[in-house]
């Protein structure tokens, strides 16, 4: 699903309780991570629960580079926000992931004002994580040119 779906489901949506329900809906659309990729090294720190990224970056001839973004969360709605990240993020050029604002969007849908603080920070630091990703890329990027 993409994020434009997301976004167009949420306004649909009334009040708090089915977006809370969407939200783990989308968490358990996502496809599990595998085993193998549940280590320290892609685990998020800063999140309650447990929460792992694991990203791979391609660098196509002559373009910017894209990020590949795969997560999983052991706790429903935690993983819910990842699959909103995935739908904003995976496979959209350095630039994009960079320039896009993803707070903006947590207020858009109303995560902010619903969500623990814990959850919010959570969310704060699997952002983070990601933008220090494409930021390497883009300059691994222009190691290479």
């Amino acid at each position: 699903m993409n994020i434009d779906e997301i976004i167009e489901n949420f306004e649909l949506l009334d009040d708090w309780e089915d977006r809370y329900r969407y939200v783990i809906e989308l968490g358990r659309g996502l496809t599990p991570l595998e085993e193998a990729l549940k280590t320290d090294e892609n685990k998020v720190s800063g999140c309650a629960s447990q929460v792992w990224l694991s990203m791979t970056t391609k660098f196509p001839d002559g373009s910017e580079p894209t990020l590949t973004i795969f997560g999983d969360s052991d706790a429903h709605i935690v993983r819910g926000l990842v699959a909103i990240l995935i739908a904003l993020y995976s496979g959209k050029n350095i630039t994009k992931i960079l320039e896009t604002d993803p707070m903006a969007l947590f207020e858009r849908l109303g995560l902010k004002e619903h969500l623990t603080p814990q959850r919010s920070n959570g969310f704060r630091s699997m952002v983070a994580r990601i933008r220090s990703e494409a930021s390497a890329a883009q300059e691994t990027a222009r190691a290479l040119s």
